[in-house]
């Protein structure tokens, strides 16, 4: 009986420690702050807030600080779970002195974990790229229901429960300056890839390719560089080599998290409720499939490769840099889905838009002695 309650301490042991270096480094938690926190533990509280802060931060693209103030980082927290759709109240009502908590967070750590495939996120975006890449989606995937409500969620929760309509267009009036300036800055990295990919044509060993990325380019210019490159190269190796062994023993993490069975039913951690829920998106999934016309869809991150040789696809979109024959699409068709997917929204628009004048109007009429403008 002892000796099974040992192997059972040393695979606990592992998988944890597996769990936490499969983590980015600037948020790697020590093993022991989880095992604190599942008993509840105020020494672990501010770790995990801290914990949970920096892998929130790196999913949604921000940059984040060490010396930011704990409670801005706790309020950053719990609105940044409330967006991804954890509504466990619990968790909201803890002190934002970071004094109280800590179980509570590993299973908001937890959920994040399970639901959103949080490491799968994290590796994903972390990855050392060595070569152009750009986002590619001509997917038409509407918002998560997570997502929905999150405009409401923000007027409900303004200064003083008010807000005024001149504060709403400053902020759109902002946020068309900021989309204006990020289109200039894209195209002037356009313009800069385009020459590094036309000075470098045949420079690169794999003639699929032909040409050098932007970090290939600096090595060329500054070979000291590579020891940095290679550091990263390693550390991303020992992170994945530590996913992988937490993959084989995750079944030991979640068993040693089941002893708190009722928190994690509410949170959806039940078989049933899984099982339940991955048959429903396999349904959707299916009728999606059906539904949908037979159509080359992208989604995701692609390798830029230019090419000279062909007038019509001088640019295209590669998911391959093997020196067999890849699948590629140039960057006409993926920018002629766009302006056909651009224009099915503008006619959407419009028509919410008239909805809306006509919504108004039925209001209006029911006012009396207002004036009411149309915008």
């Amino acid at each position: 009986m002892r000796r099974r309650q040992e192997r059972r301490d040393r695979a606990l042991s592992a998988a944890v420690g597996a769990l936490c270096r499969a983590l980015p480094p600037p948020a790697r938690p020590a093993p022991d702050t989880l095992r604190r926190a599942r008993f509840d533990r105020p020494q672990a509280t501010l770790d995990c807030w801290r914990l949970l802060y920096a892998l929130l931060k790196q999913i949604h693209g921000s940059k984040w600080t060490e010396s930011d103030a704990i409670d801005n980082q706790i309020r950053f927290v719990k609105s940044a779970l409330w967006y991804h759709g954890y509504d466990r109240p619990e968790l909201y009502q803890l002190p934002s002195d970071g004094s109280a908590g800590s179980r509570e967070l590993l299973l908001a750590f937890s959920w994040l974990l399970h639901r959103h495939s949080l490491l799968e996120q994290l590796l994903a975006r972390n990855r050392v790229k060595t070569g152009d890449e750009t986002s590619v989606c001509t997917c038409e995937d509407d918002l998560p229901s997570s997502q929905k409500g999150t405009a409401e969620i923000a007027l409900e929760y303004g200064p003083e429960d008010r807000v005024d309509v001149r504060y709403l267009q400053w902020l759109n009036g902002r946020l068309k300056f900021q989309w204006r300036s990020l289109l200039a800055q894209h195209q002037e990295q356009c313009k800069l890839l385009h020459k590094i990919h036309l000075f470098t044509s045949g420079s690169h060993t794999d003639q699929i390719l032909g040409h050098l990325s932007v970090t290939e380019t600096d090595l060329v210019r500054q070979p000291e560089n590579y020891k940095q490159l290679l550091q990263l190269l390693e550390s991303e190796t020992m992170q994945l080599e530590a996913f992988l062994e937490w993959k084989r023993l995750e079944p030991v993490y979640w068993q040693w998290m089941v002893k708190t069975r009722e928190e994690l039913q509410k949170e959806g951690f039940s078989t049933a409720a899984k099982k339940i829920q991955e048959s429903a998106e396999l349904k959707l999934l299916d009728l999606t499939c059906l539904c949908a016309p037979t159509k080359n869809k992208m989604h995701g991150l692609c390798r830029l490769v230019f090419r000279s040789k062909h007038p019509a696809s001088k640019t295209g979109f590669s998911r391959s840099v093997s020196k067999e024959p890849v699948s590629a699409v140039s960057a006409t068709e993926v920018i002629r889905d766009l302006q056909m997917r651009e224009a099915s929204l503008e006619r959407e628009l419009k028509q919410l838009q008239e909805e809306c004048r006509q919504r108004l109007d039925e209001i209006a009429e029911g006012l009396d002695g207002v004036i009411c403008i149309s915008p």
